[in-house]
């Protein structure tokens, strides 16, 4: 009954488009200078989603996350590639065909070490795969395959079939190198196994990285990097190598690595920035006496790129303003919370509000949040995050990565009809979407958590296309007055509810047994 007299309270208090509009607006402006972590536009933000949080009545707080910031310095920077003393390829062209930094945390870095292919670089002992074979990687350059090893018609399910996994993301491939005191890591990138194209890494690369600080005498990697599929083409033919045929090799259990006979040679020079960046974090107290002590968990990032290389459409175009990514998901949390904060009475567990930091640079403000919770893990009841939603018209369909992993899913189907929605499965599983978001951080840490998403239907798949080709972390993903927030309110409205039934549970969520992330709750 509570829970009906809540959604009564909410529905009419209903959700105001146009409020998610001006938050888009101002997030996405020029003002904010793209919200790079630790700058002013960052600054801007996070005062912005504070005051409107307080002006909702809720208690608010920001939770500092300090960071180093790491800028590649093209003129102090050179790759090559030598066999037996002579130059064989480059320097590379910064941006053009390589990509990437230091992760050593010093203002230069010395490359010269042998190069090995491992394939996919990945270590599953579940699916009895070791691309390494006893390989000893101290001081050597690495170089792999961004995505995890094929199904075969044999194994249809080997490392979850199309599903990307995390063993496919570069972050995991960048982890394992530096646990194995690898010198550096060379990612080859295609279209087809990152996701996207070469434009998205040469924007997300060639900017400030940022990281939180390594204890002293933890290695690093001298170079994290990537470089363009026709590059690696070349160089592995320089080499006496046929790329495609390793590729293919690098498909099979009885892998072992191939020494190309090549040095990775040259330096790496970075400038080097301490900063802070910041959560905010905003909380609605329960009702209970007892459940208040537990909550839900709604996030999104408020970060973007900052100001990064031009736009070749638009010369004069350096700020990236990150408008769909993810002032939309920011700006539909504010509307959620002011909701929340008019809905009466309140919920039995309390509602938390987080708006985090860097998750551009490796979902560093969710990890440092899932790490230092409001309430400790085990008593978040669920974790529901909202990135990167579409403006177009009302949809039929949605998807919830991960939420058919955890017991919350029967419920989260009942309100999806409910709306006369449907939960769809996630519509690119190769892209491993559930490791690059927020809910991944509070996964990690044993909170049921995921990220809603919309399912455009057939006249709205060209505007996603579009976006994703010529927008996504790119310069020109602005504001446009002539956007549809139907959809966006639709999934205002759909978290709310969520958030509602999870809040008023009679037991809290959590992940299926066996599950990746499942833990003890206590």
């Amino acid at each position: 009954m509570l829970t009906f007299l809540l959604l009564l309270a909410a529905l009419a208090n209903d959700f105001n488009a146009n409020a998610i509009r001006a938050h888009v607006k101002f997030l996405s402006s020029d003002l904010l200078e793209g919200r790079g972590p630790g700058t002013r536009g960052d600054a801007l933000a996070e005062s912005y989603i504070a005051a409107q949080f307080e002006s909702y009545g809720l208690d608010t707080s920001i939770q500092k996350v300090s960071l180093l910031g790491i800028t590649t310095d093209e003129a102090k920077t050179e790759v090559a590639f030598t066999k037996e003393g002579k130059r064989l390829a480059g320097p590379l062209k910064y941006r053009d065909e390589f990509a990437g930094g230091d992760q050593t945390q010093k203002e230069s870095s010395t490359l010269d070490s042998e190069v090995v292919f491992v394939g996919h670089g990945a270590v599953a002992p579940e699916y009895r795969w070791d691309d390494y074979k006893g390989l000893d990687t101290r001081g050597k350059t690495l170089m792999m395959l961004v995505d995890d090893p094929p199904a075969s018609a044999s194994e249809p399910d080997l490392f979850k079939g199309r599903a990307r996994t995390y063993y496919g993301r570069w972050t995991y491939k960048y982890e394992i190198a530096t646990a194995k005191s690898a010198d550096a890591v060379i990612l080859i990138h295609t279209n087809e196994a990152a996701g996207y194209g070469w434009q998205v890494v040469r924007n997300s690369w060639s900017g400030e990285q940022a990281y939180v600080r390594k204890a002293a005498g933890a290695h690093g990697l001298s170079f994290a990097g990537w470089i363009t599929e026709n590059v690696a083409r070349d160089l592995f033919a320089a080499s006496g190598h046929d790329l495609a045929s390793l590729t293919k090799a690098a498909a099979s259990r009885d892998f072992k690595p191939v020494p190309l006979g090549i040095r990775l040679k040259g330096r790496i020079g970075s400038t080097l920035r301490s900063f802070e960046t910041a959560n905010v974090v905003a909380k609605l107290e329960g009702s209970d006496p007892k459940l208040k002590e537990e909550a839900v968990l709604y996030s999104a990032h408020h970060d973007h790129l900052g100001i990064g290389p031009a736009d070749p459409a638009d010369p004069d175009d350096t700020i990236y303003n990150g408008a769909l990514d993810n002032a939309s998901g920011v700006a539909t949390l504010l509307e959620i919370a002011r909701v929340w904060s008019n809905t009466t009475p309140r919920p039995k567990r309390s509602i938390f509000f987080a708006a985090v930091a860097a998750e551009e640079q490796g979902l560093l403000g969710s990890q440092y949040l899932g790490q230092h919770p409001p309430v400790p893990a085990a008593k978040i009841a669920l974790g529901i995050n909202l990135d990167e939603l579409y403006f177009f018209g009302k949809v039929k369909s949605v998807t919830m990565l991960g939420v058919e992993r955890t017991t919350f899913y029967p419920a989260a189907q009942s309100v999806t009809k409910s709306m006369g929605l449907t939960i769809l499965p996630d519509q690119a599983p190769e892209q491993g979407s559930y490791y690059r978001s927020d809910h991944f951080s509070f996964g990690k840490v044993g909170v049921p958590a995921f990220t809603i998403k919309q399912v455009p239907d057939e006249a709205q798949r060209p505007l996603v296309k579009e976006f994703k080709e010529k927008r996504y972390h790119q310069a020109n993903d602005e504001f446009d007055p002539s956007w549809d927030f139907a959809s966006v309110n639709q999934i205002a409205e759909l978290a709310f509810r969520l958030g509602l039934e999870a809040a008023n549970a009679a037991q809290p969520a959590s992940w299926l047994p066996g599950d990746e992330f499942a833990r003890p709750r206590s």
